[in-house]
């Protein structure tokens, strides 16, 4: 007898059970995880450069995975903060999976550590379908990328708990319509926090650190509307799988993706 294996379907299936697993195992060790999705080129990692010192120099144990597929210049980067940075290469792979950041993990989250930073592949189409086992999920966006990104972007920006945008220093210069910039969040998010930010400046980096610090003390909740519609299906269909694609999309490599699978972290702090 033949069957139709969904093997895209198959992948999800695994990957959220291992970020349960994941997402219980950081929660026993008071650990709350940060899920950093971006386009290459936001200023992700000049921005988390930039929270990590302060979170080392305010006292707050912090560390960092950072993902790329070739390289390790952003954990070099990062490492300059003082806060305890690991590199994992996907060696070609679009995005990173719960369990490849476990396997990262064990044997080297140091004891004690508070706030874990996860800097995931620049790309905001595939991360966004890889639940982390996160407490929070960031989507950034730089002034330069143009005021569109969250309407191209749907599921990226749809599942965020914040979106944060990058090099507000350069808003003027590049001539950034920031109304129509949080008019597509509004669309695609309706009450999703944004913050603005500029590694170069520093601004908003305090205040995008109380915010992830209020969110790890379970202060700051948002729950997005694709992931409530994630739950309605789940819980409507008995099981956390074969969610139908609200934007489908097939990469060269011959994959189908379905948007609006996965949700972030929702469930809430690590206690």
């Amino acid at each position: 007898m033949c069957r139709t294996v969904d093997l895209h379907q198959a992948v999800l299936a695994r990957n959220d059970e291992n970020a349960l697993a994941l997402r219980s195992y950081l929660g026993d060790r008071g650990t709350v995880a940060v899920n950093l999705l971006s386009s290459p080129g936001s200023g992700k990692t000049a921005l988390l450069e930039q929270l990590l010192a302060r979170a080392v120099a305010g006292g707050t144990p912090a560390a960092a995975v950072t993902a790329d597929l070739a390289t390790e210049n952003d954990a070099t980067r990062l490492a300059r903060s003082g806060a305890p940075v690991q590199q994992i290469l996907t060696d070609g792979l679009c995005h990173l999976e719960a369990g490849m950041l476990q396997r990262r993990l064990e044997g080297w989250l140091p004891e004690g550590t508070r706030l874990l930073f996860v800097e995931n592949v620049g790309n905001l189409v595939c991360p966004a379908s890889y639940d982390l086992g996160e407490t929070l999920r960031i989507a950034l966006a730089s002034v330069t990328e143009g005021e569109d990104k969250p309407v191209k972007y749907p599921t990226a920006f749809g599942l965020a708990q914040l979106v944060v945008i990058t090099k507000t220093d350069l808003a003027d210069a590049v001539g950034f319509d920031r109304d129509a910039f949080l008019a597509g969040v509004r669309q695609v998010n309706p009450g999703v926090p944004v913050l603005e930010t500029s590694a170069r400046t520093g601004q908003g980096v305090d205040a995008l650190l109380a915010h992830v610090l209020r969110c790890a003390a379970g202060e700051e909740t948002h729950v997005p509307v694709l992931a409530r519609q994630h739950e309605r299906h789940t819980h409507r269909h008995g099981n956390g799988h074969g969610h139908p694609a609200e934007d489908g999309h097939t990469h060269a490599d011959g994959h189908t993706h379905a948007d609006g699978h996965v949700r972030p972290g929702v469930r809430g702090p690590a206690r």
